[in-house]
């Protein structure tokens, strides 16, 4: 129960500061394009880069690693988690499995997003 806390404490506050961060930087831009998105996507991902290879040899306990990782990284954007899984794969030497991982991810989400939208058009058609 103690680990479901910490994760579930790390979460609200990615996801609080995912919201506050878009928020700040979108309405900076002043443009269609999402920069709040991708500046958030982007912060995870050097994040979690940085506090991997930082606590990769700590001594930290698992249920803060868990808070940070799963929790406040896992609600700040999931982008920092397929960017991390993707750069263990390449380092451990499995550069096809690293490519497969990055161009799936890519084109298989975004076709599942139309998919999606397809499938909602289905069910309730517009009027």
């Amino acid at each position: 129960m103690y680990k479901l806390a910490l994760i579930g404490l790390g979460g609200l506050l990615g996801t609080l500061s995912r919201y506050w961060i878009s928020l700040w930087v979108d309405a900076r831009s002043q443009s269609a394009f999402p920069y709040g998105t991708m500046a958030v996507n982007l912060a995870g991902c050097f994040a979690a880069g940085f506090l991997f290879q930082l606590l990769e040899q700590s001594a930290i306990s698992p249920g803060l690693r868990l808070a940070i990782f799963t929790g406040f990284l896992g609600g700040f954007t999931t982008f920092s988690a397929y960017g991390l899984q993707t750069f263990v794969l390449a380092r451990g030497g499995m550069l096809s499995m690293a490519a497969v991982n990055a161009i799936a991810s890519n084109v298989f989400g975004l076709a599942m997003v139309w998919i999606g939208a397809g499938a909602s058009r289905l069910l309730v058609p517009s009027s």
